[in-house]
């Protein structure tokens, strides 16, 4: 099955399997209610888009971006985040090499952030 002809359930799986390195160490943090008991979703679909890491009761979305981001992307990722905020999500962006280098700042940004929602 090819990208266009997968449906969106396939597709949110093949993103799950998929996954990077930075986003699986995050996951694994925060996956079954870890974090505090907040519940995350993994390639949540909303829209026409997947957030990498939803919290729905908290409408809040966990962003995890490559190098690839710092340019090419800048201007799809603005649009993406003004549609999620436009469904009432709050977006959070985190670079890879943040999840890497400092899990547990991160962690207390998506923890202050989950407070403030």
């Amino acid at each position: 099955m090819d990208a266009d002809s997968e449906t969106p359930r396939d597709r949110a799986r093949r993103l799950r399997r998929e996954a990077t390195d930075q986003e699986r160490i995050l996951w694994q943090r925060l996956r079954a209610k870890r974090l505090e008991g907040f519940k995350f979703r993994r390639q949540h679909r909303i829209g026409p888009y997947y957030a990498d890491l939803c919290c729905v009761q908290k409408r809040l979305i966990v962003e995890i971006d490559g190098e690839q981001h710092a340019q090419k992307q800048e201007q799809a990722d603005e649009r993406r985040t003004a549609f999620l905020s436009s469904e009432g999500y709050r977006v959070i962006r985190f670079w890879n090499h943040e999840v890497l280098k400092d899990i547990e700042n991160v962690l207390l940004r998506i923890l202050q952030a989950l407070r403030d929602s």
